[in-house]
This record gives structure tokens, sequence and C-alpha cells, in this order.
């Protein structure tokens, strides 16, 4: 017992800050995001889009096959809201079940440039300005550089209005 009691600062110092944990995720309104359009909050360091997707860009999304991906795979470090690795069909990659909300990483998967939004590119979801890599409504690579998907952050509701990120 006197041991623990004497051992427990040593262990303590290396737990995380109050400031870092305090960092380590975020609460997101998304109450002002109209369909169609798209958020970008900073978090970790990096932008992470929240796109309210319309019907359209839903529909695209689930229309792509599997066979039809540079990228068929989100594994856990791509997509850590699942447990196991998920094929990148459209579905797995949004917060709900009708397909409405896509969070992601911002950042491109080739050399790290921030991919522009708004239906650019020639799959009607990003393109990144830097190298040409075009991302589809789902944020899947279909064509250039980039070697994988738009990496998606940890995500939840906490409620009708509110994303936590982290």
């Amino acid at each position: 017992m006197a041991t623990g009691a004497a051992v427990w600062p040593l262990v303590n110092q290396m737990n995380p800050s109050a400031d870092v944990q305090a960092l380590s995720s975020i609460h997101v309104d998304v109450s002002g995001v109209e369909v169609g359009t798209q958020l970008t909050v900073k978090f970790l360091g990096k932008p992470v889009f929240i796109r309210r997707r319309t019907q359209h860009e839903i529909d695209a999304g689930r229309a792509v096959k599997l066979d039809e991906l540079v990228d068929p795979i989100d594994y856990v470090w791509e997509d850590p809201n699942h447990k196991k690795p998920m094929p990148a069909l459209d579905q797995n990659r949004t917060m709900d079940e009708a397909g409405q909300w896509l969070v992601m990483i911002g950042v491109c998967t080739h050399l790290g440039c921030v991919p522009i939004g708004n239906e650019s590119g020639d799959f009607g979801g990003w393109f990144c300005p830097c190298h040409g890599s075009h991302y589809d409504t789902a944020g899947r690579i279909r064509k250039g550089p980039a070697p994988r998907n738009l990496d998606i952050p940890l995500a939840s509701w906490v409620n009708e209005t509110t994303i936590k990120l982290g």
C-alpha cells in the first residue's frame, strides 16, 4: 500500500494535463448548417468539414460500387467510429442513417493540402488544387495521386444540434 502511494505521483505526472484533455474534444453547434452547405472547424490543428448533404449528394454517394473505388476499405485508424475495418460505403461514412451528415478531416491524403468543397472536382465532392486529387460526395478518393479516402474523426451526436469531435 505504501509503495503505491509513493509511486502514484510519478505515474500521475505522465497523464495529460487538464488543458491538453480539454483540447482533445470539442462540441460543434450545427443548428445553422443548411442543407447543401458545409461548416469547417479547426480540431487538433486540422480543418474538419461538417457537411449537411443534399439528397442528390447522398444518392450519388450511395450509387458508387466498392469496385469503383481506389480505396474500398476504411480502416479503424482512418475512421475510429468503427471497431473494425469497414467497406468505404457511403452509409458507413456518414453520422446518420439517412446520410445527410458527413464529417471528415479536411486534409488531402496525398501531401496534406486542404481540398476545396462545394461540389468541386469531377465527382461532385472535393478537389485538391495542389496535385489534382478528386473526392466524391462521401469524401472517397476517385481520381488523382491521393492514396486513400479523406479520414473521418471520432464524432458523435450530443443532441439534435450538437456534434462532439474527439
